[in-house]
């Protein structure tokens, strides 16, 4: 058990089990993309640690580059998308797949979606090391999908709580 400012957490993804199932996401990315050389664009801040993790099981070519939007306060989504640093690679017929920590609502990711589209890659994909389904308001294709989790408040492993937490090594579930 953790607490973090006035909230307590436990044990929810050991640290050994995410980087597993990283190894298994790692192979699938590189046998989808062996001749592609894709974009790995990371949604900033959530996604830096997986998205570090993860390009080290990645055995094919890639770039990598991040975005950054906002859509949390506390522990609950505000429901509205704040695009606050911008891309400045040119994504026309490139293989573009975005790096998410976690898709919930489906809310941000529709709009970095909707955002991408419009500069004409040859394809985007999404990565997601959590995906709530219980939680989506918007139905969002995640072709790579870490672990699926109940609709519950997680901190660690980049997700954070009103930003702490971001460095712990596994990943905590709200008690």
């Amino acid at each position: 058990m953790i607490t973090i400012k006035d909230k307590e957490f436990q044990p929810f993804i050991n640290a050994d089990t995410i980087q597993d199932r990283l190894l298994k996401l790692g192979t699938e990315i590189t046998r989808d993309y062996l001749d592609k050389t894709p974009l790995l664009i990371g949604i900033l801040n959530g996604s830096f640690m997986f998205l570090s993790d993860l390009v080290k099981y990645i055995s094919c070519p890639i770039e990598v580059s991040f975005i950054r939007v906002a859509s949390y306060h506390g522990t609950t989504s505000t429901g509205e998308v704040q695009s606050i640093l911008g891309l400045n690679t040119e994504l026309k017929g490139r293989h573009v797949i975005i790096v998410e920590d976690i898709v919930d609502t489906g809310l941000s990711m529709k709009k970095i979606l909707e955002e991408l589209g419009t500069m004409l890659p040859e394809s985007i994909s999404v990565v997601t090391l959590l995906l709530k389904p219980e939680a989506l308001k918007h139905p969002i294709d995640c072709k790579y999908v870490g672990f699926e989790i109940p609709n519950k408040f997680v901190v660690g492993y980049g997700l954070d709580y009103d930003g702490l937490g971001r460095n712990l090594p596994e990943i905590y579930q709200l008690k």
